[in-house]
């Protein structure tokens, strides 16, 4: 049986529909218990600014939950090094998620600028349907293998055959837009920000490539 290998390559462009805010909280302390408190105290706090601006309380999810034991190493009095309990560390890692809306979002970290919660915050923007946009970039790169096989297989006076095979790595792709929205983090201690309008701005497509491998008889 002869065969022909080929490999397509697809690309698609995807508009960002959604926005996600990744929050982050962390709270120390020695005594376990006050530890605990300290977070609940900064998530609640940070859920209820989040509800002032129209968001449901199920809206706040935790991606991450972390408490761990920090400790230093210090000499003693005999000169040796030992390590030495400071205390408990918990980080507590969040996100809300909506609609792409300019004047949602400059609302929502307005909000969180006078929370007391003081989160650090992460901003990115993203597809909501994100298995349509990994089929549209799987199809492309099928159309795109065929189209060379038949050039191929034109070119050398043959014909193509029946399909052999198909050969896929399956990857995660990030469907995320590499627009940046830095403002909010570095301006999160500015007392102007909470009477900041809302800035009108698209941000930039998303642009994503995959690669499938297919063999086709020839006849």
């Amino acid at each position: 049986m002869r065969t022909i290998a080929v490999k397509g390559t697809g690309s698609i462009s995807a508009k960002p529909d959604l926005i996600t805010i990744a929050f982050s909280l962390e709270s120390a302390d020695k005594d376990y218990e006050k530890l605990m408190r300290r977070s609940a105290e900064k998530t609640d706090a940070l859920g209820a600014c989040l509800e002032k601006v129209g968001f449901a309380k199920t809206s706040l999810k935790t991606t991450d939950f972390n408490v761990d034991a920090r400790y230093d190493n210090e000499k003693n009095e005999e000169g040796v090094y030992v390590r030495k309990f400071k205390g408990y560390v918990c980080i507590h890692r969040m996100k809300v998620e909506f609609d792409f809306d300019a004047e949602r979002l400059a609302k929502t970290l307005q909000a969180v600028a006078g929370c007391a919660a003081k989160p650090e915050l992460n901003i990115s923007f993203t597809v909501k349907d994100s298995d349509a946009v990994s089929e549209a970039l799987l199809r492309a790169a099928c159309e795109n293998a065929k189209n060379k096989a038949k050039v191929l297989c034109d070119a050398s006076g043959v014909k193509l055959g029946a399909l052999v095979s198909v050969d896929y790595d399956c990857k995660k792709h990030d469907f995320v837009s590499p627009t940046r929205y830095a403002a909010a983090n570095d301006c999160m201690a500015a007392p102007l920000l909470r009477s900041c309008a809302a800035v009108d701005f698209t941000p930039e497509d998303i642009k994503v490539k995959d690669t499938v491998a297919f063999v086709w008889e020839i006849e």
